[in-house]
Formats: C-alpha cells, sequence, structure tokens
C-alpha cells in the first residue's frame, strides 16, 4: 500500500487555495477551477489575470451612490436624463444590474455594500448608510425607494433605513411583494421585477 502524500506543485497548490477563498467556492471547486486554468490556453489565462487586474486598478466607488464605476461620479450619477428626486437604495451593484435591466426605473441609486446582520457581526456603521442620509439632507430628493432582498436581513435593514428617512419628510417606499420572500434581488427575472418595482408601497 503506497502511503507516501500527494506532491502537489506549488503554484498549483496556492492557486487552490487562493480559489477557495472566494464566497461560493469550496475546495472540490477550487481544484477543478485551478485544474482547468492548468489546461487553458496560455494567452487566454494572461487575458484573465489582465482583467482581474483592471478591475483593481481601474475601478472606484463612486463618492455620492457608492457604485463601482470608472468614473467619480459615476455614469448614473451624473446622467441629466435620469430623475435626480428618486433614489433607489440596494444592497450591491449586482442589484443596480438587475434594475437596469428592466430598463423601467429612471431614478438614482445607493449602494449600502450589504445589511445590517448581527449573526454576522455587521452593524450599520458598517454599511454606507451615513453617505446615504448626508446625499438626502443635501439633494432634492423626493422619494426613497428600499430594495434591500425580501429575507430577514434585508427586512431589518429597510425598517431600519425607513425610521431614519422618515423623520427627513421624505416618502419611502418598498419593492412590492411581487418579489417572493427569501429571494434575491440580482437573481430576479425581468417581468417580476417590474411588477414589485410598479406595485411598490409607502412604510
Amino acid at each position: 500500500m503506497n502511503n507516501h502524500p500527494v506532491q502537489v506543485a506549488e503554484p498549483i497548490r496556492k492557486l487552490i487555495e487562493e480559489f477557495n477563498k472566494l464566497p461560493g467556492i469550496g475546495p472540490k471547486s477550487a481544484q477543478r477551477l485551478t485544474y482547468y486554468l492548468v489546461r487553458m490556453p496560455e494567452e487566454h489565462a494572461r487575458e484573465l489575470c489582465d482583467s482581474i487586474i483592471a478591475i483593481k486598478e481601474k475601478l472606484v466607488f463612486c463618492s455620492i451612490c457608492q457604485n463601482i464605476s470608472e468614473t467619480d461620479p459615476c455614469a448614473i450619477c451624473q446622467s441629466s436624463e435620469r430623475d435626480h428626486t428618486l433614489i433607489c437604495v440596494v444592497e450591491n451593484p449586482l442589484d443596480i444590474m438587475a434594475m437596469e435591466r428592466i430598463r423601467g426605473y429612471n431614478g438614482l441609486y445607493h449602494v449600502l455594500h450589504g445589511v445590517i446582520s448581527p449573526m454576522d457581526g455587521i452593524g450599520p456603521d458598517d454599511l454606507k448608510i451615513e453617505r446615504l442620509l448626508s446625499r438626502l439632507k443635501t439633494e432634492d430628493t423626493q422619494e426613497v425607494i428600499l430594495a434591500t432582498n425580501l429575507n430577514l436581513e434585508g427586512e431589518a435593514t429597510a425598517m431600519y433605513l425607513q425610521k431614519l428617512i422618515t423623520p427627513l419628510g421624505i416618502r419611502v417606499t418598498r419593492l412590492a411583494r411581487g418579489l417572493p420572500f427569501g429571494s434575491e434581488l440580482e437573481y430576479a427575472d425581468e417581468v417580476t421585477l417590474t411588477r414589485a418595482l410598479e406595485g411598490r408601497r409607502e412604510i
């Protein structure tokens, strides 16, 4: 019986470790991705490396809405064709992509970069809530749409924001229940998301 330890080349071991740090990537997936890259043509591997480096070197957070952008302010915040009296608050930048797909929303956004989750040690101070409140006190905002996900953390975050925003005299609405409880905005189809936006309610 062969009891010798499996010898793994150091570059392979290191890359497996790095992939394993990514969300949703377990040890098996990390191994599959690594060995896929080993077989990938060098030209494609270099393109992948360049793309990863580019997102760290060329992207910034918009100082207004906190979205990821190539410019500051971002194109949405700069646009004169958007409704600057309307702000849709989302959890992460992927949610903006989902909202933009439906082409039925023409306001601005604000990205919280997470939700309140005591279990994970995330409180209000860890989110971009102060930045949002500063905007609301200086901009001519008429309505804030709370588009956090319909799960316990998303609902708790929406309620917390509603208590902070309502005293400012700004209308606060929530996406309608066209989205099933527990669903995430970024995965919602266009029809469901459109109905949720059109049927938004005051809270």
